[in-house]
């Protein structure tokens, strides 16, 4: 709706910006555009941070080294990458254990997206191979060096390369700065590091900055989400405005009883009372205590079996 009220402002959809998690919910949102303003949005930059970096990287790709007809490296090939690189550093991994290629792979995903030094990710998430530092940078130098020499990216190079255009070419920037009047993100709470730092590199000539998210639902931290990206936003943007939306069209009232009394705990919150759309069924939620996510899974099935019978 955001979108819509610009388009029918005035906004020209090229000047509009919406970064979402998945390219099937840019989607989405684009097509509900499309059918209130009944008007062609195709010219909305709309995607997940990835594709939009992709878009831009293989107009200016140049500027940073690269040739624009670059190849992304997925998750098997970053990890088949490494490995080689392991083997170019003569490194003997049966002499001591040396961490896998997929190990690594994640290592230097995190250290990236959290914007933290890598010999810091090793004492803090993987202090077994504190002693290993030293082999473990030189294997992630190879890494960085061999995928300019190959002209390829990784999905984590795609936002460091978006966030080095945006720093280290005042031109470059300047013309998204210029080009994008309104920013919007949705599931702000889910962003990393890295991602708030190119939200407000962006968004920084005109500062018409929309996020979405739910501080209480951000469950990506394992993979470098960091929440206080939306506790920190009033602090980067102090003349920002705070709607809350509480009204719920998924859960029961029981559900959303339970969890806004969960919630209520939170010592970090912005404060929320959810109310439900969806009618009472008088059917209170149970608490079944499990050892563990393969007993809670066996509860639930055998529950869903039990229901079907009755």
């Amino acid at each position: 709706y955001r979108v819509a009220r610009l388009i029918e402002l005035g906004i020209s959809p090229s000047r509009i910006l919406l970064v979402t998690f998945t390219n099937r919910a840019a989607r989405e949102m684009l097509g509900r555009v499309e059918s209130l303003v009944k008007t062609d949005i195709r010219r909305v930059w709309g995607g997940t941070f990835h594709s939009i970096a992709n878009r831009m990287l293989r107009r200016h790709a140049s500027s940073l080294g690269y040739e624009s007809n670059f190849t992304i490296l997925d998750s098997e090939d970053s990890k088949d990458l490494i490995d080689s690189c392991i083997e170019e550093a003569a490194i003997d991994t049966r002499a001591r254990r040396f961490p896998k290629g997929e190990v690594l792979r994640e290592m230097f995903s995190y250290a990236t997206n959290t914007d933290t030094p890598l010999e810091q990710i090793i004492t803090g998430k993987h202090p077994h191979f504190e002693p290993l530092t030293a082999q473990i940078r030189r294997v992630d130098q190879l890494y960085q060096s061999r995928k300019l020499e190959r002209n390829s990216m990784d999905y984590d190079d795609l936002l460091i390369n978006w966030k080095r255009l945006m720093q280290e070419k005042p031109d470059v920037a300047a013309i998204y700065q210029d080009q994008f009047q309104h920013v919007l993100v949705d599931e702000y709470q889910d962003t990393n590091t890295l991602q708030a730092d190119i939200v407000d590199l962006v968004a920084a000539k005109h500062r018409n900055l929309m996020v979405v998210g739910d501080d209480a639902q951000s469950i990506f931290g394992w993979r470098g989400a960091n929440f206080a990206n939306i506790f920190q936003f009033k602090d980067r943007y102090p003349d920002a405005q705070l709607y809350r939306l509480e009204t719920n069209y998924r859960s029961s009232p029981e559900i959303l009883m339970l969890a806004n009394a969960s919630i209520s705990h939170n010592t970090r919150q912005f404060q929320k009372n959810l109310q439900a759309v969806r009618p009472s069924h008088n059917f209170p939620p149970a608490l079944i205590p499990a050892r563990d996510s393969e007993q809670q899974a066996s509860f639930v099935a055998a529950r869903v079996l039990e229901l079907r019978d009755e």
